[in-house]
């Protein structure tokens, strides 16, 4: 069962006052008093979080959409969203004194672990699949990580970390194995919610592999709404995955509480091949709650759909950014948004990973 950090919200409404969250580091940690970090020595920080909310008029008037907006988290430190988890993990472990941390990752919360470990320094112990983006494994080696190639999928590396993080003393900081990245990742929700001028979206569309950033900002607009930073209505939440593993697409439409294992699991888009997710009763729940809904989309589609953003707005996504736009298509076809609507859009990460064709280098 996941844990999840809780604060006194009814203090920090006394405390606090809208988007007056002002600690000194910036970025993510203008959210301190929110975060779960004690002293600001602990804050372990590369730049991450304050990432643009961009207005696609272009690609929003090709597609008959007057309030079209991506939110790019490709300028995050080490090209992801993952930034703003690990940032909040590591700084959390430097404050518990530890100094050793793992991960399993299909490469961009590798990268981000490497690199706040380095800069924190704790030694940091990666298991990523043999088929990871070459960058990320690259990234990780620069960053004097400990690097384990396993074959199969993040979930085979997660069973390795799980067989050996006892005995080699490794704190694990995979996804919702520990209650921090969440807490980092939640902070694109207090970011939209503030780039909107405290009135949410109507619908969030997001790549979910793990879903720890779509469970963090459904987390976040809790907390705001305890404090009286806006109401209670919500975005429908949207959960893209693809159709080579899309466990939580079959399930949410399949009326399941909890998504079955994908067999086989196969995509282009390596933050989406995760056949077995730990959160999955909690993304069910939030689509469900959010009058949201859950679409598959085709790996063959990611190729155009990342072409027509750039070409359209200058935004060179990855993949799993890419596949928002198919998805947003389809809710389109089922007439599921409107043309008024405000639509967000999630970029998590940086078409930059995925360029080269190399194999990753053994030795």
């Amino acid at each position: 069962m996941p844990l999840l950090a809780r604060y006194d919200l009814r203090e920090a409404k006394r405390r606090l006052k809208r988007g007056n969250a002002t600690g000194d580091i910036g970025g993510i940690w203008k959210y301190k008093e929110l975060m779960p970090v004690e002293e600001e020595t602990d804050i372990v920080s590369l730049g991450e979080g304050n990432t643009p909310l961009v207005h696609a008029r272009n690609l929003g008037e090709s597609m008959g959409l007057k309030n079209l907006f991506i939110k790019d988290e490709s300028i995050n430190p080490t090209g992801s969203f993952k930034a703003r988890g690990m940032s909040a993990a590591i700084s959390v472990a430097k404050q518990l004194n530890i100094r050793k941390v793992v991960v399993p990752s299909a490469g961009n919360a590798a990268s981000a672990m490497g690199a706040y470990a380095a800069n924190a320094g704790i030694e940091a112990f990666i298991f990523m699949p043999k088929v990871v983006p070459v960058a990320n494994y690259k990234e990780c080696q620069a960053f004097g990580a400990k690097i384990s190639l396993i074959d199969g999928v993040i979930s085979d590396c997660g069973v390795a970390v799980a067989q050996l993080k006892e005995k080699e003393g490794w704190f694990d900081v995979s996804t919702l194995k520990e209650p921090y990245r969440i807490e980092g990742k939640k902070t694109m929700g207090y970011e939209l919610a503030e780039q909107l001028e405290w009135r949410l979206p109507e619908t969030i569309v997001y790549p979910a592999g793990g879903g720890t950033g779509l469970i963090g900002m459904w987390k976040a607009f809790d907390e705001m709404e305890a404090m009286g930073w806006i109401g209670s209505s919500r975005p429908k939440m949207v959960a893209v995955q693809s159709s080579g593993c899309a466990p939580i697409v079959k399930a949410f439409h399949n009326n399941e509480s909890k998504a079955k294992p994908w067999p086989t699991p196969h995509t282009v888009a390596a933050g989406l091949c995760v056949p077995s997710a730990i959160g999955d009763f909690l993304m069910l729940r939030i689509l469900r709650d959010s009058a949201g809904t859950a679409v598959m989309v085709e790996d063959r589609s990611l190729a155009d759909a990342t072409n027509r953003i750039g070409k359209s707005e200058g935004i060179f996504c990855a993949p799993e950014g890419a596949a928002c736009l198919p998805a947003l298509e389809e809710l389109l076809r089922q007439k599921l948004v409107s043309a008024d609507d405000r639509i967000v859009i999630f970029n998590t990460g940086s078409g930059l990973k995925y360029l080269t064709p190399d194999p990753i280098p053994y030795s």
